[in-house]
């Protein structure tokens, strides 16, 4: 496995491949690497001749007061997760090599981003869509990865690739759970003991509001309520939002009717957690 700091190096090997006929995988990481992370690098393995995993925290998808220097980081971990899972190459930039002096360009996508996450975190998705378009273009891939946790992001990147015509296929894979029903998450390892226990209750609230919806609920109102009761019912847990979206523009919805998206955040303590279903 290669690892590599600089745009340069990526062209090139690129270059190579490309010129060989090879088809290439991307998944772009924050890093600190977890079992979630893993799936789509597998997933990225049994679909493509080479798999790039760009590993780097990105200082422009962070508001002012966020957890951007606190964020986890163990790159020799990283390394050694992607060498036994048969990654070709760790992009690994610092911020200087992807932001150079007098950066001014950006990427957003309007409406999609104005929701759930966009509304705390306003320059949040404008920083992602950003980063995620020079990753492309550097690694010039056929295929990149996300995880359905962060789905609104996986929303926001597959309409910019459709508005902005990228020659790339955006692929989903599902959410990484914990065996007591957390979803992975690098920001996990915030949590103290009692706070790893209080945050079950952001699976037990979505399970809830799952099978009112499979069992035929079509107010939103109703179950958004009997999510927003049951996180509530956890005294170390406050709620960011609770929110129920058609599934294709990001916006709320009175009614179920049609494929839609329940999103939460919540924080436990200190830390803020995402987790979601589609239905």
């Amino acid at each position: 496995m290669i690892r590599t700091e600089f745009i340069a190096d990526v062209k090139k090997l690129v270059r190579e491949w490309k010129s060989a006929g090879l088809s290439i995988g991307l998944v772009p990481t924050m890093g600190y690497l977890h079992e979630g992370h893993a799936s789509l690098i597998k997933k990225a393995r049994e679909e493509n001749d080479r798999v790039i995993v760009s590993d780097f925290v990105n200082p422009i998808q962070f508001g002012v007061g966020e957890d951007l220097e606190s964020y986890p980081r163990d790159f020799e971990a990283d390394c050694n997760l992607c060498e036994s899972l048969g990654v070709d190459l760790i992009f690994h930039p610092s911020p200087e090599e992807m932001y150079l002096p007098g950066f001014h360009s950006h990427v957003g996508v309007d409406t999609l981003s104005t929701n759930l996450c966009g509304k705390s975190r306003p320059i949040h998705f404008n920083g992602v869509c950003t980063v995620v378009t020079k990753l492309f273009n550097i690694s010039e891939a056929d295929r990149a990865y996300f995880g359905q946790k962060d789905a609104q992001q996986l929303c926001i990147v597959k309409r910019m690739v459709r508005d902005l015509n990228m020659n790339i296929s955006i692929i989903g894979c599902p959410i990484i759970r914990e065996d007591d029903g957390l979803a992975k998450s690098s920001r996990n390892t915030y949590l103290n003991a009692e706070e790893r226990q209080a945050a079950l209750i952001l699976h037990k609230a979505l399970t809830k509001g799952e099978e009112l919806v499979k069992s035929g609920e079509t107010d939103a109102s109703k179950v958004k309520q009997a999510i927003t009761d049951i996180i509530n019912s956890e005294p170390l847990a406050k709620i960011d939002y609770v929110e129920i979206v058609d599934a294709s523009e990001l916006q709320a919805v009175e009614t179920i009717n049609g494929e839609i998206l329940c999103a939460i955040a919540v924080y436990i303590g200190k830390t803020r957690l995402i987790d979601n279903f589609f239905a």
